[in-house]
C-alpha cells in the first residue's frame, strides 16, 4: 500500500523530515526557495480540505488511468506548472509556515469522516484515499526538492 497521510507513521515521517527543512536550504531543482515551498504546501493543504478554491483545468489528467498512474505509481515530474492560486502568495515569515504545514499534515488524521471533498483543479474528483496518497507524494516531492 502506498504511503499517505491517513497514516500515522507516514505523517510523523512527513513530520520528521519538515523539522530537518531550514529557510536557506537550496532547491535541487524548481524556482521556488524554501519559504515559498513551505507558503505552496499550506495553499495546497487549504485547497485539499475545501477551504481554498481553485480554477480546474481539463486535462488529460482526469482520465481515471492516467490519474490512477499519476497519483499511485509514476514519479513525480519536476518543473510542472501548478494552480496559479498555489503559488502566488509570499510565505509570511518561516516559523508561522513550518507551524502551519506541520499543523496540516497532523490533521489529516480527523478528515478521516469528512464527506464533500473539492474537486481537485488538475485530476477532478479524488476519493479520501487519492487525497491521502496525493498528499504525502506531493509534501514528500518538495522535501525532496530541497534535500530532506
Amino acid at each position: 500500500m502506498p504511503k499517505s497521510l491517513w497514516n500515522a507513521e507516514a505523517r510523523q515521517e512527513l513530520l520528521d523530515r519538515l523539522e530537518r527543512l531550514k529557510p536557506d536550504a537550496r532547491q535541487l531543482w524548481g524556482g521556488m526557495n524554501a519559504p515559498q515551498m513551505l507558503a505552496h504546501l499550506v495553499d495546497w493543504m487549504q485547497m485539499a480540505k475545501g477551504e481554498l478554491r481553485t480554477k480546474e483545468k481539463r486535462l488529460p489528467l482526469r482520465y481515471p488511468m492516467v490519474k490512477q498512474l499519476v497519483i499511485y505509481w509514476l514519479p513525480f515530474p519536476r518543473g510542472v506548472p501548478t494552480a496559479p492560486e498555489l503559488i502566488g502568495r509570499e510565505a509570511s515569515d518561516w516559523a508561522g509556515e513550518h507551524a502551519a504545514v506541520c499543523r496540516h499534515v497532523e490533521s489529516f488524521e480527523k478528515l478521516d469522516q469528512k464527506s464533500g471533498w473539492p474537486v481537485h483543479p488538475a485530476f477532478g474528483k479524488l476519493t479520501p484515499r487519492a487525497w491521502g496518497v496525493l498528499g504525502y507524494r506531493h509534501i514528500d516531492h518538495h522535501l525532496r526538492q530541497f534535500g530532506v
